[in-house]
């Protein structure tokens, strides 16, 4: 399998599918998944004619399970050592989540000539966690009680968050086992320690500067009923800090949404992308 060693001697495993003198685009995951979280967006957009490419973050899916280096910083870094293995220019970015965060950090610090254009879905910035100077954001409790879940009781916590995750506790939703159980498969190949320690990396980041600092066209997506990343804390704000950025909601879509509205999402990407 591919690897990309990080100076701290990290395995870093990326896919890297379609050929190598056309267009990448580069997705990054949510916490705490892997790369095969977008195969959906992976295989659509392969068919479409461009370079594909995602990477497991550290200590999730095949990555190594480090003791260390689970913090944003160090995210970025990893995912600017893949970028630059693979001598990606001109890419698209695509982030879901945590990996929204990610997405933002990158561009904002990305070499010129690195990046065309940034697409965050459902993303956490600009900061999750309620603070002074972030009034309305998340309780600490909420993300403690997290922390607590996932070091004591990971799996059967893993399997009960697929349903806020994707909306399948709304009265009427069309529950799709398959879905949750792939959820579940790609949380528990990582480890539980790097998912412990990265819940403060999505939480508590303050991306604010990143966010400000984006110099090429970006593209905000969130749904409205997004009961994990709240729209109003994280989509409405992040647009108005990203210099003329896009921005598209989606009422009654959950968080999970390139899953379960993936033809929506993928079309609204491509056009983006082409436009």
């Amino acid at each position: 399998m591919p690897f990309i060693t990080t100076a701290d001697g990290t395995e870093i495993f990326y896919k890297d599918w379609g050929p190598k003198d056309v267009q990448p685009v580069v997705f990054h995951h949510g916490w705490p998944l892997s790369s095969d979280d977008w195969d959906g967006q992976m295989m659509f957009f392969l068919s479409k004619g461009y370079r594909v490419i995602a990477h497991d973050r550290r200590g999730h899916g095949r990555s190594s399970q480090s003791a260390t280096g689970h913090d944003m910083a160090t995210y970025v870094q990893d995912a600017a050592a893949v970028a630059d293995a693979l001598d990606l220019k001109n890419a698209i970015h695509v982030g879901h989540s945590t990996g929204g965060g990610e997405v933002a950090s990158y561009v904002a610090k990305a070499a010129p000539g690195r990046v065309a254009k940034a697409v965050l879905i459902s993303a956490v910035p600009p900061q999750m966690v309620q603070t002074p100077t972030n009034p309305n954001g998340v309780p600490m409790s909420v993300f403690d009680d997290i922390r607590a879940q996932t070091a004591a009781n990971r799996a059967q916590y893993f399997w009960d968050f697929t349903l806020p995750f994707y909306g399948f506790n709304r009265d009427g939703a069309d529950v799709k086992e398959g879905v949750r159980m792939n959820w579940w498969r790609q949380g528990m190949m990582g480890g539980a320690l790097a998912h412990y320690a990265g819940i403060a990396a999505f939480s508590e980041t303050d991306f604010t500067e990143d966010l400000k600092a984006i110099a090429v066209p970006t593209l905000v997506l969130h749904g409205e009923d997004d009961q994990i990343v709240p729209i109003a804390i994280s989509g409405d704000l992040s647009s108005k800090l990203i210099p003329g950025a896009q921005y598209k909601t989606y009422p009654g879509y959950p968080h999970g949404m390139p899953a379960t509205h993936a033809d929506q999402i993928n079309a609204d990407i491509l056009a983006f992308i082409q436009a």
